[in-house]
């Protein structure tokens, strides 16, 4: 129940230690899941003292034990080894300390841990955190790679002497954290969050060497691979030796056999580009030049051909061919021109053998009045009437006369 306070009336410390104590009691006994990180083991003392602390969160308990109850385990319990123990909470009042009294001590083995991982494998895989496709390429060329690894460790010295044999103008962000134990996992993972948020950095390598498989289980923890999971930046993981396979494997953009590998993978060799520039371009030359060569060849062959050798032989060979067209032409049009001649003549000649002018060449006249309309009839005329009487050569006036009778 919640206790009644208030500034003038406040509990003890001493109260409010019992109280708590008091609620502590009434838990009942649990089974925890732990690694040790301390142990302490004083010759003589009837007592053990260990420290299990929580591999996934910075969490820790004091245990308590008999030694009888260590000593079932102590060949195989050390400090790091992961264990499941069952004992009852309990409150230290005079120092306000929690504390878990054990009964007793199970040591978590290997088989247990890898179903573990394996259950946990399938459910992010299910979640999709290891399609390929969510994989993203590497850079080519890096100007600047992060590294996350132990300080001082084989794997730094490993990552870092191959990349600079390769390429020596290379960069690196190193991050020393610790690659095993309680204090792995939050490190990683603040490393690896502290060099995606770094827009210089191209690359990301998470490096360490060989252990055994408790050694590497901080690189299969679920938060670090969903961390590297939201990363935009690429990342390479390097853990181990080749038959290990934690699950940051199976999540990172590309999985690397050991450091080494991690170092060939992210940093071209200069040589070997230098070389690979060199066969590239001794390629092309070999192109051009083939290419050349074909052209020049189809340029000799169409240079060759009597059209472009004597380009005049084919005007030459229709020249007679014209001249004797343009021949034929002249004579057909100059037979046209006398037929149509000769036509002429003979329509000229009907055309004036039956004009009236023929007609009064033979001496006769045309009778015409003042307004030029020839006269056909007697009748037709007035006597007194003037007249014009036109003659072949020229015309004469004249006036009408009737004779006797009309």
């Amino acid at each position: 129940m919640a206790l009644n306070t208030s500034p003038e009336a406040p509990v003890p410390v001493g109260e409010v230690s019992r109280l708590i104590g008091g609620w502590i009691d009434r838990l009942g006994a649990v089974w925890v899941e732990g690694q040790i990180t301390q142990l302490s083991r004083r010759p003589g003392a009837g007592v053990v003292f260990l420290t299990l602390r929580d591999p996934s969160h910075e969490i820790s308990l004091t245990v308590t034990c008999y030694r009888a109850v260590f000593d079932k385990v102590a060949d195989v319990v050390s400090e790091g080894a992961r264990v499941v123990v069952h004992g009852k909470p309990e409150w230290y009042a005079p120092r306000g300390q929690l504390s878990l009294r054990v009964s007793e001590i199970r040591p978590v083995g290997v088989g247990e841990l890898l179903a573990r991982l394996e259950a946990l494998k399938r459910s992010l895989t299910a979640e999709g955190l290891f399609a390929a496709e969510r994989k993203k390429p590497l850079p080519f060329l890096p100007a600047l790679v992060g590294l996350v690894t132990g300080r001082a460790s084989a794997a730094e010295r490993d990552v870092l002497e191959t990349a600079r044999q390769r390429w020596p103008a290379v960069r690196f962000a190193v991050r020393n954290v610790a690659v095993q134990g309680v204090h792995a996992v939050p490190q990683v993972i603040e490393a690896v969050r502290e060099l995606d948020a770094d827009p210089d950095v191209d690359v990301i390598i998470v490096a360490r060497g060989g252990g055994s498989v408790e050694d590497l289980l901080p690189f299969s923890d679920e938060r670090l691979v969903r961390a590297v999971a939201a990363c935009a930046t690429p990342v390479v993981s390097a853990i181990g030796h080749e038959p290990d396979t934690p699950l940051l494997d199976l999540v990172a953009d590309l999985r690397s056999r050991t450091p080494t590998h991690a170092a060939k993978d992210v940093v071209p060799d200069v040589v070997e580009e230098l070389e690979r520039v060199r066969q590239l371009r001794e390629r092309a030359r070999r192109a051009v030049e083939v290419m050349l060569e074909r052209q020049e060849r189809g340029l000799a062959e169409t240079v060759s051909r009597p059209v472009l050798a004597r380009p005049y032989t084919m005007v030459e060979e229709r020249e007679e061919q014209v001249g004797a067209l343009l021949e034929r032409g002249r004579r057909t049009f100059g037979h046209l021109l006398d037929r149509a001649g000769t036509e002429l003549e003979h329509t000229l000649a009907r055309v004036v053998a039956l004009s009236p002018a023929a007609t009064l060449r033979r001496g006769y006249a045309v009778l015409q009045r003042a307004d030029g309309s020839a006269v056909r009839a007697a009748e037709e005329v007035a006597d007194g009437e003037e007249l014009r009487a036109r003659l072949a050569e020229g015309e004469l006036p004249v006036v009408a006369r009737r004779a006797d009778g009309g």
